[in-house]
């Protein structure tokens, strides 16, 4: 049976693996410092080599062969690394995959594949040919296992939704709207998203749907001949055309009655320096003659203080001489 996933190559499961040794070594240290505590904690006679040993081993086990199991198996077969990359391990048949699968996987991979236990040259080299040959990027635990590794996150091209259909512009202009809802427009704008990642026949099947919904409530009728996508492309243009008209005039309306509620220009501030008065040039104190002048400031300049002006100078008035 064909299986229309996609299948992960060797560079996204190479930084699973990385992400997944990283938590397997904090997992080996916290395992590490609870078996020593637990040694501490018997009697020293019941303590020996064999008795270390024995639990180094287990948690060595518990480290490379329980962690991806017990992962896979309660975590849908993901994981830490593998969910944080987004990959997923299935059966070749596309179904979840099992426990005798699992530890069949880790125990090839530690067995096998890992360097330093079984040749570890051939090993790596084995490993990495097998999954750069496969065609679904398996690697030997794979192929024992009945396995492969998927990704849950399918990737996808963005394309915006047309805002307006030529061939129905005149149609769609007169289209009354009052009974179009927002959660059935949601859904079109949604399918015209996303339309080009439907296959046949789901996605006609889809689109005749939405549009039978949205004809029911919108009037007149089409011209026909065109595809229901196309008539769904052309109803939500026009009605994201109407709703910019709609926030044009209000902005007008606004503009016209509350012109302060709208964002100016912006100003840059005025420079303090440059904005605050001169204490020169600052009005006398009440109750001082316009005379007062501004005693200098220590380390000023005598040139910045103006001149001391003296007291005015009545000039008296010319009398008359009666002396005549």
């Amino acid at each position: 049976m064909a299986l229309d996933v996609r299948v992960a190559r060797i560079g996204s499961r190479a930084l699973a693996l990385l992400l997944d040794v990283l938590t397997q070594l904090l997992l080996a240290m916290a395992l590490a410092m609870l078996v020593g505590i637990v040694l501490a904690a018997l009697p020293m006679r019941v303590v020996d080599a064999a008795l270390s040993n024995a639990f180094g081993t287990v948690a060595l086990v518990a480290v490379l062969v329980g962690y991806p199991v017990l992962f896979e198996r309660f975590n849908h077969g993901r994981t830490p690394g593998k969910m944080a990359v987004g990959l997923r391990v299935v059966s070749a048949d596309g179904a979840p995959v099992g426990v005798r699968q699992s530890l069949t996987r880790a125990l090839v991979g530690v067995a096998v594949e890992w360097p330093g236990l079984v040749l570890p040259l051939l090993s790596w080299v084995a490993g990495v040919t097998v999954m750069l040959t496969d065609k679904h990027g398996r690697r030997l635990g794979d192929l024992v296992a009945g396995t492969m590794v998927v990704h849950t996150r399918s990737a996808t091209i963005w394309r915006p939704v047309p805002t307006s259909v030529p061939a129905l512009v005149g149609w769609a202009y007169t289209l009354d709207l009052s009974r179009l809802d927002d959660g059935l427009a949601l859904a079109a704008r949604q399918y015209l998203a996303r339309v080009h990642q439907l296959a046949e026949p789901a996605r006609d099947r889809l689109a005749r749907g939405l549009w039978a919904e949205m004809a029911a409530v919108i009037t007149p009728p089409p011209p026909p001949g065109l595809p229901a996508t196309v008539y769904l492309a052309a109803v939500l243009g026009e009605r994201h055309r109407r709703a910019r008209l709609r926030l044009a005039r209000g902005r007008a309306v606004t503009a016209a009655l509350w012109p302060e509620l709208l964002p100016g220009p912006a100003t840059p501030p005025a420079d303090p320096a440059s904005a605050a008065p001169s204490p020169a040039a600052a009005p006398p104190p009440a109750g001082e003659p316009s005379s007062f002048v501004r005693p200098a400031v220590p380390g000023e300049s005598p040139a910045a203080v103006p001149a001391q002006a003296g007291p005015p100078t009545l000039r008296p008035a010319t009398l008359p001489d009666n002396r005549r």
